[in-house]
């Protein structure tokens, strides 16, 4: 059984100052370089959106065969400004990777991203795929709006947890049940403290609820504090626009990217995107891997996933260095 890496800490930091906001400040993208800088360069693109890097996803790569790049996607863990939604979308965060790649020097590299990161990691190849050598994607999101619906509308992950549904539209009105999104975003976006707190506590709930396949419930710890509000608040400014690629469907526009090597590993059991979207990839795009764990839900750091996307990045570098 493959595991993760042990710990590592960044060789270099950086915070990359972007474009001017209306309020007078900047976007400053947090990024950080681990492993061996002569290595092949690998970035992370993390989750949500709005979820930020830790320090676990550094451990997915051999730390002595790659370059490992992480950043914090706009508005996300330690870019500034925090919960920023201001020039906040997918093209922005694809012109972010370019002129992080270009900044750091770095001609082609692997593209590893799980959920949305799967997301940004295609619409990223889509309009620069000379720049990309090879992709290993996780829990494929293709972010149209029936996938949005299955985790945030009534009728789709609600029907295998009408418990933690009820518990999630309880005290919004009758109206707004079958469709919460607007309504959370606005409460997260409300002026009293603690009306966003609750919101966004309720939301962790949720998504805690459904993200991994467990053998018993799950049972929220309500006496810690609720993650990060610019999580929540990013990451339903992105569900309420479609996460901006509605114009441009990943499933329409695969051309540009079919030569790229790529390997995509989902769980049988992931509730927040059903294996379906994967398989949707897969007949779009033939060529890919498409490795399915019969044992596994969502979550990135379940055993199963851990096995896959290790054992996926070991060959990977065996294959390229």
């Amino acid at each position: 059984m493959l595991s993760l890496y042990p710990d590592i800490e960044p060789y270099q930091t950086h915070l990359f100052s972007r474009e001017k906001l209306s309020h007078g400040g900047r976007h400053q993208i947090y990024v950080e370089e681990c492993g061996n800088p002569n290595g092949l360069p690998v970035v992370f693109l993390h989750g949500g959106p709005g979820s930020g890097c830790r320090p676990q996803h550094r451990r997915y790569f051999d730390p002595e065969k790659y370059r490992i790049i992480l950043f914090d996607q706009r508005g996300c863990g330690r870019s500034l400004p925090s919960g920023e939604l201001e020039n906040n979308s997918t093209p922005f965060l694809i012109a972010d990777m370019e002129y992080i790649r270009d900044t750091l020097n770095i001609d082609q590299w692997v593209l590893f991203g799980g959920s949305w990161g799967a997301t940004l990691a295609i619409a990223y190849a889509r309009d620069h795929a000379n720049t990309v050598l090879s992709m290993i994607l996780r829990g494929t999101f293709l972010g149209r709006q029936q996938d949005i619906d299955w985790v945030y509308a009534e009728g789709g992950a609600s029907r295998l947890f009408p418990d933690a549904w009820q518990a999630l539209v309880a005290e919004l009105p009758e109206a707004e049940r079958k469709r919460p999104l607007q309504a959370y975003f606005d409460k997260l976006t409300d002026d009293d403290q603690a009306v966003q707190n609750s919101a966004a506590q309720r939301l962790n709930v949720w998504e805690g609820t459904i993200v991994m396949l467990r053998d018993e419930e799950y049972q929220p710890d309500l006496t810690q504090e609720p993650g990060p509000l610019a999580h929540s608040r990013v990451q339903l400014h992105y569900a309420l626009n479609e996460c901006f690629i509605s114009d441009r469907p990943l499933l329409a526009d695969l051309d540009a990217i079919k030569s790229i090597p790529t390997q995509v590993v989902h769980g049988r059991y992931d509730i927040v995107c059903p294996m379906q979207q994967s398989w949707e990839l897969k007949q779009a795009w033939p060529d890919i891997t498409l490795d399915i764990l019969p044992l596994a839900g969502h979550a990135a750091g379940e055993p199963a996933m851990i096995e896959a996307l290790v054992g996926a990045t070991d060959n990977l570098a065996e294959a390229l260095t």
